[in-house]
């Protein structure tokens, strides 16, 4: 069985096939440009430079391109770094494709749409559903196959829906403990909450922002969306601001990106659990390439922690 890159160690020689997540042209302290590579597996990813870098080499490996790598595993600042000592351009007769290096959800997309489904089906309200529905199909083949994020959370193929599937379940698990939550709010504001990231992002690989990402983000772009089906539904009334309302607020707070903090029960716990999910979802992979009574590496939007793995 191949290693997947992040389970190597530092000491460790690499010679395998990985994909050209992103690339960036940098320049030394010695005034000699390099380039800083992001290379993944299924397993997740890794960062490498590329110095001396021509012109050639930053026309050969843009983003992605599968490259052949031998090279080290290295440790810096606590963070395993690939030090290359050969990289080429992978050819088409040698079999891989984009595809084997991808990591995707735990789950196929028909599954999950069959639970979101499942939920939407469970709206009450007239109104919200009908807004949830319109707006899931409008966009239902870039939703199930878009990541979530760029990096830090659910930033693989399906990432998107899978967060959604996951808050779900927890928004329906604390609506059983709290039955005060309108369902109906809280179920469609966990569906809708991410959604204009099919704006926002490039796509399900080698994801990057759009214009329209840059510009306006995720969360200005699905007011915008719901504002718009409403009309074309022919729907006024308080649903329509509120969902909104839900959206605009589920950072939580201005420094996290949310123009208005959450001022309804339902998007209060929206937040939490959002939150939540992403938390889980950082920890886990970070853990997942921890050794036991080690810590992990520090996970940036976590306050920079490094978090320890129990022997046990």
């Amino acid at each position: 069985m191949v290693q997947g890159i992040i389970h190597y160690e530092a000491g460790q020689s690499v010679d395998c096939y990985l994909l050209i997540k992103s690339m960036t042209k940098s320049t030394a302290v010695n005034g000699k440009p390099y380039l800083n590579l992001i290379l993944q597996d299924k397993s997740g990813e890794i960062e490498a430079k590329l110095w001396d870098a021509t012109e050639q080499d930053e026309k050969q490996y843009r983003a992605e391109t599968i490259v052949k790598v031998l090279g080290d595993i290295q440790n810096y600042r606590g963070r395993n770094q690939l030090r290359i000592r050969q990289i080429r351009p992978a050819s088409e007769n040698e079999g891989v494709k984009i595809q084997d290096f991808v990591m995707s959800a735990p789950m196929h997309s028909d599954e999950m749409a069959e639970i979101i489904t499942q939920f939407i089906f469970e709206l009450k309200n007239p109104n919200i559903q009908r807004i949830t529905r319109y707006l899931l199909k409008k966009y239902s083949e870039p939703f199930y196959q878009y990541p979530a994020a760029t990096k830090n959370h659910h930033e693989f193929v399906s990432g998107l829906a899978y967060h959604v599937v996951s808050m779900l379940k927890l928004a329906k698990a604390i609506a059983d403990l709290y039955p005060s939550l309108n369902r109906d709010l809280l179920y469609a504001g966990v569906i809708l909450h991410d959604l204009g990231k099919v704006i926002e992002l490039s796509g399900p690989v080698a994801t990057t922002y759009t214009a329209e990402g840059n510009l306006l983000g995720h969360i200005t772009i699905m007011i915008n969306e719901i504002a718009k089906a409403a009309e074309e539904l022919g729907i006024e009334g308080e649903e329509v601001f509120i969902l909104q309302h839900i959206v605009l607020s589920h950072h939580g707070k201005p420094e996290w990106g949310s123009p208005k903090p959450p001022l309804i029960k339902e998007a209060e716990i929206l937040h939490y659990i959002d939150n939540i999910d992403a938390k889980m979802n950082m920890l886990d992979r970070a853990l997942e390439k921890t050794k036991p009574g080690e810590f992990s590496e520090r996970i940036f939007a976590m306050d920079n922690r490094s978090f320890y793995k129990p022997k046990f």
